[in-house]
């Protein structure tokens, strides 16, 4: 059956639980989310990696374990976001640590906007929002995570 818009099911979904990403090299993906992104790991199974500690998860599955990995996530438009503080200073990091920038900062008037890949070539996007109301914003908000 093609879905009309007509029909829906009522799954009663509460929220997004977990963003999974099929890898090719499951320690490199870890490394790059835990130690670069700076996720903490939640849990850990040996083809099953959960990362993160508030909202949805970023979960680590190595793809010969379910279906091949092909193409890029520019090809298949799958991309990961991650709020920021400072996103100038994480792109310099980032630089620094020798991670691909695939599109440099952006200014919208929501705020500012960077893409970076991951080892199996996923777009992240670190998003730096710019707050109208400064009560919004938290004091010492700098890098990845709040001061």
């Amino acid at each position: 059956m093609i879905y009309s818009g007509v029909f829906r099911i009522k799954m009663n979904v509460k929220r997004v639980g977990n963003v999974i990403l099929a890898v090719k090299d499951l320690d490199k993906s870890i490394k790059f989310y835990n130690e670069i992104i700076g996720l903490p790991i939640k849990q850990q199974r040996r083809t099953w990696v959960d990362l993160g500690s508030k909202g949805a998860l970023i979960s680590l599955h190595p793809a010969s374990l379910s279906a091949p990995h092909e193409g890029t996530s520019i090809e298949n438009g799958i991309m990961v976001g991650f709020l920021v503080g400072d996103v100038k200073s994480v792109v310099e990091e980032l630089k620094s640590k020798g991670i691909k920038i695939y599109r440099d900062i952006v200014e919208r008037e929501a705020g500012k906007n960077v893409v970076i890949l991951d080892p199996d070539e996923y777009m992240i996007s670190l998003f730096e929002p710019i707050f109208k109301d400064k009560v919004e914003q938290s004091a010492g908000y700098q890098g990845f995570t709040p001061a």
